[in-house]
């Protein structure tokens, strides 16, 4: 049985392997990690998924990030991802229940960005399954390439305007 708890709960180097296992030990380099550096993992809404001996199966990290509008004040989102699984497990719905679970946290949070949630990711999976688009992301810019029909957000606090995502590094997360 597949339970989950709080990210912290977790030994900090278990997830850094399974993100090695995940994505790569290059996965520092993507765009992604530009747009968070220097901010911590917003603790309401970052999660592990552990089998029942305890083991790491997956997890979802959330930021706490802005819009750098060009037509006004700083927008405050957070960014969702990486969502990792264990390789051997993938496939097996992990990564779903650990999207679905954060997004009701964010639904009853009031961490501010709640309601303007972003991600890079594929905008087949994550439009069908939770809602992300990229309606309202076309003149959003990030420190690094990206492909604008990845850059998805969800929300009904999600601006519809021209900036830069920025870390938000001076919140507490």
């Amino acid at each position: 049985m597949t339970q989950l708890v709080s990210l912290d709960s977790v030994d900090s180097s278990a997830v850094e392997a399974l993100l090695d296992r995940a994505f790569g030990t290059d996965r520092h380099l993507r765009t992604a990690y530009r747009v968070r550096q220097g901010t911590l993992p917003i603790r309401p809404l970052s999660f592990a998924a552990c089998d029942a001996d305890g083991s790491l199966l997956g997890t979802i990290q959330s930021w706490p990030v802005s819009l750098a509008s060009d037509i006004g004040p700083l927008v405050p989102l957070v960014m969702v991802g990486p969502v990792a699984v264990e390789p051997a497990r993938q496939q097996a719905g992990i990564g779903r229940m650990l999207m679905q679970h954060m997004l009701d946290a964010a639904e009853a949070s009031a961490v501010p960005g709640a309601e303007a949630l972003m991600l890079i990711g594929d905008p087949e999976y994550y439009g069908r399954f939770f809602g992300f688009d990229a309606t309202r992301t076309g003149r959003w810019r990030l420190p690094g390439p990206f492909e604008p029909r990845r850059l998805l957000a969800r929300g009904s606090a999600v601006p519809n305007c021209a900036g830069t995502v920025v870390p938000r590094l001076r919140e507490a997360a």
